[in-house]
């Protein structure tokens, strides 16, 4: 099958499915709209500025923008003329900024937004390749060292657009379109190259079984420089479905509320950080509201064989559930905006008991499985093919076996170029064949429906020789209201133990029933009745593991992991070398007393 390169599929977007909505983003207090004519007429007049900049076919551009209209406006424009756009986190760091972009050879950076453009005007004396800063998103004036992006689009019109459409005609399907350096849980960051047909093909292909078009409103939130939120933000666009950006994770619950999304695409920490301020909510409340939200939360555990798996149950359930439905599940999924109608989940596996949860209170969610050098959906769950805890089957038109390791491979058209600048790191992933090696380990199963277990690098071989996937483990014990993250550790040791960060307001609130207060988080961590109810936790949710599996021990540290404090990536998953490193005292304690002590590095 063949598939257009995205500046075409933007222009036909354009052509046969014009929104007065296609993109929204929240100015002051007032979300503004911009029309799919008005969007490609600022990417058009863009295009052409950079075109007189001296950019064409294959040239690198790096966009370091928050999600907000320009990103796309910047990636359409880069797109049609066939160069090469580089995103960058929006946080990213000054070392990392100056790597991508040295590394990656960009002619030209564009930045839009005050933080961004500050961040990129104070390292421009370190770039070797850039001649031209374009910035956007503050005002005009000042350093006249930089181009304006206003300034730029200011009379884009017609011409324009008929220029765009000739040069965008010009881009074939397997020319590199972009080039996104991963997020580097270990090691150097890459660049994964990935091509139109990566890009389209994928963009197509994921959304095959999805209903969705125009009269949806989607929200972006997701940083727009991974793929994950990149390829789905495609999907809506060229479906007809509004855009709404949300520029910052701060401002996602109210987001929900004032634009009444009716999809979105999420990870895991995001469904688990929901999931705890339902219970955190239900659990405040006092008397009778307390004894249905309890009553409530029942029912939802009752109704998952019906909800979730389509199964008979008995029609007092039903009853039940219906009643549950107007008192308590109505103003949950309102909570979310009350207009959702599915939710998709990537980046990483979410624990079954939740995705059970979503599905038993009226809140679909379908996991899906990928990565960047898959463009990068795999597999997905669809409202026609849905298992829970699975990631669904694969995509159509893409291959996937399992090794005799139990590694994922996948071929197909969604598999990466390559690395940029790295062909053996390249050649240590991508056979002659076309297989690419995913370095995550799972499953099919005889229904075609693919399942991850773990990182092949994060299986934990504990000392007596058993491996140990902390993926579900972590999950599992995530469910927990008093648990708000957790890393297991193991390897090489005599048994598992985990470093925990406790839901300090669950915690608290808990606390205040026995009596207890505490004047500060490590102090909550350090008292002898947290580590009890915590321990209560732990024993309960890891009762039904093998003896091997089992936390043996664990720490509490007093504060959650984040992406500020280098401890997750930007789609929220753990960086295990930073937390064993940052943690390595508290890790050594917990084996102090039934190891031998560790050589220290020289």
């Amino acid at each position: 099958m063949s598939y257009a390169p995205l500046p075409q599929r933007f222009l036909e977007m354009a052509r046969t499915q014009p929104l007065e909505r296609a993109q929204l983003f929240k100015v002051g207090d007032r979300w503004e709209a911009t029309s799919s004519a008005e969007l490609l007429r600022r990417a058009a007049g863009l295009s052409a500025a950079l075109a007189e900049l001296g950019v064409s076919a294959g040239d690198r551009v790096a966009l370091l923008s928050a999600n907000r209209p320009e990103w796309h406006v910047a990636d359409f424009a880069i797109l049609g003329l066939g160069a090469v756009s580089v995103p960058l986190y929006f946080r990213e760091s000054a070392e990392r900024i100056v790597y991508i972009l040295n590394d990656s050879g960009a002619r030209v950076a564009i930045a839009v937004g005050e933080e961004q453009v500050a961040a990129l005007v104070g390292v421009r004396d370190q770039l070797k390749t850039v001649a031209h800063i374009i910035v956007g998103g503050v005002p005009a004036g000042g350093d006249g060292n930089v181009l304006h992006l206003d300034t730029l689009l200011a009379g884009a019109g017609d011409a324009h657009i008929a220029a765009y459409a000739q040069r965008a005609a010009t881009v074939k399907p397997e020319d590199l379109a972009t080039i996104i350096y991963t997020s580097g849980t270990t090691g150097e960051p890459k660049g994964v190259m990935l091509t139109h047909l990566n890009l389209s093909s994928n963009t197509s292909e994921s959304i095959a079984e999805h209903n969705h078009g125009p009269g949806d409103v989607a929200l972006s939130f997701l940083p727009l420089s991974h793929v994950y939120e990149r390829t789905i933000d495609y999907t809506y666009l060229f479906y007809g479905v509004t855009v709404a950006y949300v520029d910052r994770m701060e401002a996602l619950p109210a987001a929900l509320l004032e634009v009444k999304p009716t999809m979105m695409a999420a990870v895991p920490r995001v469904f688990e950080k929901v999931y705890g301020n339902i219970v955190d909510k239900g659990r405040q409340a006092t008397g009778s509201k307390r004894k249905i939200f309890d009553w409530a939360m029942g029912v939802a555990h009752k109704a998952v064989p019906w909800r979730g798996y389509a199964q008979r149950v008995g029609f007092n359930i039903r009853v039940q559930w219906h009643i549950a439905d107007a008192l308590v599940y109505k103003k949950i999924r309102a909570g979310i905006g009350g207009s959702i109608r599915h939710f998709i989940s990537g980046a990483a596996p979410l624990a079954k008991e939740l995705l059970e949860f979503y599905w038993s209170v009226g809140i679909p969610v379908y996991q899906g499985y990928g990565q960047t050098e898959t463009s990068p959906v795999v597999s997905t769950n669809t409202p026609k093919h849905n298992k829970l805890g699975t990631v669904g089957p694969p995509l159509r038109g893409v291959e996937v076996r399992i090794a005799d390791d139990g590694e994922i491979l996948v071929r197909g058209a969604l598999v990466m170029k390559g690395y940029w600048n790295k062909p053996e790191a390249t050649r240590e992933v991508v056979g002659e064949d076309g297989w690419l090696a995913t370095g995550d380990i799972g499953f099919v199963d005889p229904d075609g429906y693919l399942s991850i277990t773990d990182r092949k690098k994060d299986l934990i071989k504990t000392a007596a020789g058993k491996f140990v996937a902390p993926q579900p483990i972590e999950n599992k014990l995530k469910t927990s209201p008093y648990i708000s993250n957790a890393a297991v550790v193991g390897d090489r040791r005599k048994f598992i133990a985990a470093l925990l960060a406790p839901n300090f307001a669950a915690v608290a609130a808990k606390a205040r029933e026995v009596g207890l207060e505490f004047t500060s988080n490590t102090e909550l961590a350090a008292h002898p009745w947290v580590r009890e109810l915590i321990q209560g936790e732990v024993d309960r949710l890891t009762a039904h593991l093998a003896q091997f599996e089992k936390v043996k021990r664990f720490a509490l540290v007093d504060h959650d992991f984040t992406f500020d404090g280098g401890q997750l990536t930007y789609t929220m998953k753990l960086k295990r070398r930073v937390i064993e490193e940052k943690y390595a005292g508290e890790i050594a304690e917990m084996y102090a007393d039934v190891e031998e002590p560790r050589p220290q590095p020289l």
